[in-house]
């Protein structure tokens, strides 16, 4: 048998005493889930525990006791809610974990049929999803809502007709002719999307958040103030009935898949993913036709639902202790199961992105054995209070990289658990690590040296608005860096053609090409280089406001940033004083640029691995022309744009142009002292507007902005076409 780390020393080859363990450890387990609404355990957990359990018990008949967890449903009353007992039992369905399992549910149940005498040969059955949230019954009289109770321990439950009376999807009153009685049940569960919402409200208000979706679903049913479960987005889905009684008993669908679209059409929410089935294989095929679309769902689902279809061969099929024969829960591999967290790791992503990542004792969950889970970033280690050497909870919903979702109650001595602290610096490269204000990852600032960051890096250099490296492409950067022929953008100055030639699928031909691409991307501008560069925050606008305001990177590195901030402050005071005064304003130093950006201009040129590979750049020959007359230097800050015909003037571009392509006609706007936005306004002084132009034109037209052609521009600025 397999031992659990919460059975204490109970010897696992005493039988008893075993059985004993296992019984007090699910009792614990379900007053944690059905009472305190707190589960500490995954259902994979429990399931294991309680699957021990019945195997004990088959292997030893005189260990079955009508106590024992095995002989219930499930579940306990809790106080505060009135009692309800059920008219007949809310059963639990037995549970298939395999394929032989299904093909045996399939077998015993034709086999069940002929000894009843009847011809099996029309079996139909009726498969559905299993929702994981909370049953409830709904008893309606005469078509209105009367009484809602959850399942309880099966036969008992508690009385929750005010919670789910808030519950918008349930209707109060039924359609058409419907029985005197019917009990209607279903589940009461949340959506993952509300359920992330009401997590980040909890919060906020500081209030504990939920574990999961159903912990949530359950937990608001169970308030005992109506009003408060009102606030909670619950919904619900009928998939089946209890007691029906009156003269429209008898007109109900002699169908399982009738039924339901019976109670849809009287107003009930039925679940839309359900189909019918002959055999074994085609209930096969509906569990991997739902378990591959699992996590595209908006709820939890951990298993589909099998029911023979024909309602009259139920009771014919019969019940055992706790199951009808005629269903049966066809469950998916876990998504949550308990393991060790042995270590946690700091990987360093191409962006220069820092992820802690768990190292845990292999766990199987989710159909796959893992070992590594993502822990996101240093704040949420600390939201979720985790500490190597902590049993934790692992999640993985289909492909989605498994994460920690918590650490359970510690048992160990306090030297048995230790505290992770994020670096400060890089564990690829060593070079300084940056976590900007609001946000909640920690980055690695060399994005030009860092190993990590390499292929990012490269490919962020060569792209056609940067250096425009025209042929290098993703695939061939992989060969480049695998190879160890380029570490940073200076080394792609150094190849060669025979060196590119001898790498796959790069002929002569396209080995020379690229080759005279390189050396061709040499003669760029400053604002392209400094766009290469791949600064956090900087993108073509800012790269172009910094070398307006700098004539070379030297200037940059020598920048005294706080002062700037300083002098920008001051100015911008200066001009609100002057605005009240009706004076004109002051240029501001590096408007535009906020102090995010600055703070990562900032760090980017003092990481001394930064500046070697721009001094290797620049010593590799890449250049440009100095502007005429820069605007400020690296002492002044940056000032207005030089004077020209379009000084001032604000200019949308949209459609193609006959000869310019969009970044060539914003450089010629922006040499005559002009500003090119993205959306048109009535602060707009007018559109030039190409080949299928679209809705910007409408726009502009609608508002009365003057619309130019190409030509028109060309002539306002006196460059020639």
């Amino acid at each position: 048998m397999t031992d659990h780390p919460d059975l204490g020393s109970r010897p696992a080859d005493d039988p008893r005493s075993r059985a004993e363990a296992l019984r007090r450890l699910i009792e614990r387990y379900d007053h944690e889930y059905y009472v305190l609404d707190a589960p500490t355990v995954p259902d994979a957990e429990y399931d294991r525990v309680f699957v021990e359990l019945q195997a004990l018990e088959r292997e030893h008949p005189g260990l079955a006791s009508p106590d024992s967890p095995t002989a219930r449903v499930g579940g306990v009353v809790a106080g505060g809610f009135e009692s309800v007992r059920h008219s007949r039992p809310m059963l639990s369905l037995s549970n298939a974990f395999d394929d032989d399992a299904v093909r045996g549910f399939d077998r015993r149940i034709r086999e069940l049929l002929a000894e009843a005498g009847v011809d099996a040969s029309g079996l139909r059955y009726s498969a559905e999803l299993k929702y994981d949230g909370l049953a409830v019954s709904l008893r309606f009289e005469r078509g209105r809502l009367a009484r809602a109770a959850t399942r309880g321990d099966g036969a008992v439950g508690e009385d929750v007709t005010a919670n789910i009376r808030t519950i918008r999807a349930i209707p109060l009153h039924l359609h058409g002719s419907v029985p005197e009685v019917l009990e209607v049940r279903g589940e009461v569960l949340m959506w993952r999307a509300d359920f992330e919402a009401l997590n980040a409200r909890q919060r906020e208000a500081g209030e504990r958040e939920f574990v999961n979706p159903r912990n949530a679903a359950a937990g608001s049913l169970r308030q005992l103030d109506p009003a408060l479960t009102a606030r909670r987005p619950l919904r619900f889905f009928a998939y089946g009935v209890g007691e029906v009684a009156g003269s429209e008993a008898s007109r109900l669908p002699g169908t399982h898949s009738g039924l339901l679209d019976w109670l849809a059409a009287a107003g009930l929410p039925v679940g839309p993913e359900r189909a019918q089935a002959r055999d074994a294989d085609d209930l096969l095929a509906f569990y991997r036709r739902i378990g591959e679309r699992r996590a595209a769902l908006p709820y939890d689902i951990d298993g589909v639902v099998y029911k023979v279809d024909r309602r009259d061969w139920h009771e014919l099929l019969g019940y055992v202790a706790r199951a009808p024969r005629f269903a049966l829960a066809h469950k998916f591999p876990a998504e949550e199961a308990v393991t060790d967290l042995l270590d946690i790791e700091v990987q360093v992503g191409r962006t220069g992105k820092l992820t802690p990542v768990a190292r845990l004792a292999p766990v199987f969950v989710g159909g796959v054995t893992v070992t590594n889970a993502t822990l996101h970033n240093e704040d949420e280690i600390v939201r979720k209070d985790l500490m190597i050497g902590d049993r934790v909870v692992v999640r993985r919903a289909g492909d989605v990289i498994p994460e920690v979702v918590r650490a359970l109650p510690r048992e160990a001595p306090e030297g048995h658990y230790r505290r992770f602290e994020m670096p400060r610096d890089c564990p690829v490269c060593g070079s300084t690590t940056a976590r900007e204000e609001g946000e909640a990852d920690r980055r690695c600032v060399a994005g030009l040296f860092c190993p990590a960051q390499r292929r990012q890096a490269l490919l962020h250099f060569a792209q056609r608005r940067a250096m425009d490296v025209d042929g290098l492409g993703e695939k061939l950067v992989g060969q480049l860096v695998d190879g160890g022929l380029v570490r940073t953008p200076a080394d792609l100055y150094r190849l060669d053609a025979a060196t590119l030639a001898g790498l796959e699928r790069m002929g002569e031909k396209s080995a020379a090409n690229l080759v005279e691409a390189i050396d061709r991307s040499r003669e760029t501008s400053f604002a392209r280089f400094l766009f290469a560069l791949g600064i956090r925050h900087v993108g073509e606008e800012v790269a172009r406001l910094l070398a307006e305001a700098y004539p070379d990177v030297d200037a940059l590195i020598a920048e005294d940033w706080d002062a700037l901030t300083a002098r920008k402050a001051a100015v911008q005071k200066e001009n609100a004083r002057r605005r009240a005064r009706g004076e004109p304003a002051d240029p501001v130093p590096l408007e535009g640029v906020g102090p995010e950006i600055v703070d990562s201009v900032r760090r980017f040129f003092a990481e001394p691995h930064n500046q070697q590979v721009v001094r290797a750049l620049l010593d590799a020959g890449v250049r440009w022309e100095p502007a005429a007359a820069p605007a400020a230097g690296a002492s002044g800050g940056a000032g207005p744009a030089q004077a020209g015909a379009l000084q001032g003037k604000t200019i949308v571009l949209t459609g193609t142009l006959p000869s310019l392509t969009r970044e060539q006609a914003e450089t010629m706007i922006r040499r005559h002292g002009g500003s090119v936005t993205g959306s048109v306004s009535r602060k707009t002084d007018f559109v030039v507007a190409g080949e299928a132009a679209g809705s910007k034109l409408e726009k502009a037209r609608a508002l009365g902005v003057a619309v130019i052609d190409e030509a028109a521009l060309r002539a306002m600025v006196g460059e020639p076409g």
